[in-house]
């Protein structure tokens, strides 16, 4: 059976900072007040995707990736990562601040939990006024300035604040601090990895009146003090054309806005490509089928798809991410 543009239903989570935009902008069904994550496409164990259209309703994205291997993944995206589906994507929507917190690299987080680490970036799609978000240190921190911060409760007045709007990107390099802020509904595009340190949450409690375990010493392992200006990523917004945002070992994203027809071709030997849907609605099509994709919804088009099209009357906005070689 031919691999059609895979849709998937969304793998909803509860958190304690978790608002009501995943129902009333992303339309997300069975959401509610505290949901705070969608998991859109995911090869997380026990969390794994479930397509949500077509033939393969029902089966899971494992399931495809066991039967098809390069036909879904790309020749080089097999060679690299065999059987397992790299990239994580979501969509999050804080109401609160979230906690403070960093993920390990490689080589840490396979050596203490048997799993990858985790480089992620961020793309607002909504954000409050004066809404912002936390990433990197201020210049001159190191890890003594660091630790005398968390003890005297002042550990944000040594963190880089970034007011954003809709359209801003981030990249977050495993070992960069950081925290999404109230007021932002973003899409979030990572390796495949749930391994995160939580260094600091606002001594806040949950509905059982208890505090969120910390994993302040894990963390002394991870971090990197460095300053950097490089987190906001710059790129262009171009008409039917695709404008690179990031380009990593882990993940390449584009920003895409299409008015009326834009059409491409996945090269067979590379990598699958996803479409997440940012803003506006289309349809997209190749040889294999037709699916409409609307604001808030991500759709998965194998390595094998050959040419496909995306069309948009009046405007719309994506973000494509694959495996570059």
């Amino acid at each position: 059976m031919d691999l059609y543009p895979l849709k998937f239903s969304p793998i909803l989570q509860e958190r304690i900072w978790g608002g009501e935009k995943l129902k009333t902008s992303l339309h997300k069904e069975g959401s509610y007040l505290g949901i705070g994550e969608s998991w859109e496409l995911s090869g997380v164990p026990g969390q794994l995707s479930l397509v949500s259209n077509g033939a393969f309703g029902g089966r899971s994205l494992q399931e495809l990736i066991d039967q098809y291997g390069a036909t879904l993944l790309g020749e080089n995206v097999l060679r690299l990562f065999g059987k397992e589906f790299p990239i994580l994507i979501k969509f999050l929507d804080a109401a609160q601040d979230l906690s403070i917190q960093v993920h390990p690299e490689d080589n840490l987080a396979q050596k203490r939990h048997g799993s990858k680490g985790k480089n992620e970036m961020w793309y607002v799609m909504e954000a409050e006024p004066e809404a912002a978000l936390i990433v990197g240190f201020k210049e001159g921190v190191d890890q003594q300035r660091y630790q005398a911060a968390l003890e005297k409760d002042v550990l944000l007045s040594i963190l880089d604040r970034h007011e954003v709007k809709e359209g801003d990107a981030f990249y977050i390099a495993a070992g960069t601090i950081h925290a999404i802020g109230a007021g932002i509904l973003l899409a979030e595009i990572q390796q495949t990895s749930d391994v995160t340190y939580r260094v600091y949450d606002f001594n806040r409690t949950n509905a059982d009146g208890h505090k969120r375990p910390l994993h302040t010493q894990e963390a002394l392992a991870a971090l990197h003090f460095e300053h950097s200006k490089d987190y906001k990523r710059a790129y262009e917004s171009k008409i039917n054309a695709l404008s690179p945002i990031v380009k990593s070992p882990y993940f390449t994203t584009k920003k895409l806005q299409v008015q009326g027809k834009f059409k491409s071709i996945i090269d067979p030997r590379e990598s699958f490509i996803i479409l997440i849907c940012v803003k506006g609605t289309a349809e997209v099509a190749t040889a294999y089928g037709r699916e409409d994709l609307n604001y808030g919804e991500t759709i998965l088009l194998a390595a094998s798809s050959g040419h496909y099209e995306i069309t948009s009357p009046e405007s719309a906005i994506f973000l494509e991410v694959s495996l570059e070689g």
